[in-house]
């Protein structure tokens, strides 16, 4: 059985790489949401929601790997 700390540490990994994973799709799903038409002359704010999205993830699981860590 994992403690507390050691799941803490894991799910902060976990996290920054879904952080990353987004930062890596980005380029790949604006072309599909570009395709619908609701978004279409909206991609620069769809665009800086996502960056915003991945931001946050790395950012929170960096933390949590940092207190868990020292």
């Amino acid at each position: 059985m994992m403690d507390k700390k050691k799941f803490a540490f894991y799910y902060g990994i976990v996290l920054i790489a879904v952080g990353l994973g987004v930062f890596y799709r980005i380029p790949t799903v604006m072309p599909q949401v570009a395709a619908i038409e609701f978004f279409s002359n909206k991609l620069g704010l769809v665009k800086f929601c996502f960056y915003v999205l991945g931001i946050f993830l790395v950012i929170a699981g960096a933390m949590r790997v940092y207190k868990n860590y020292k």
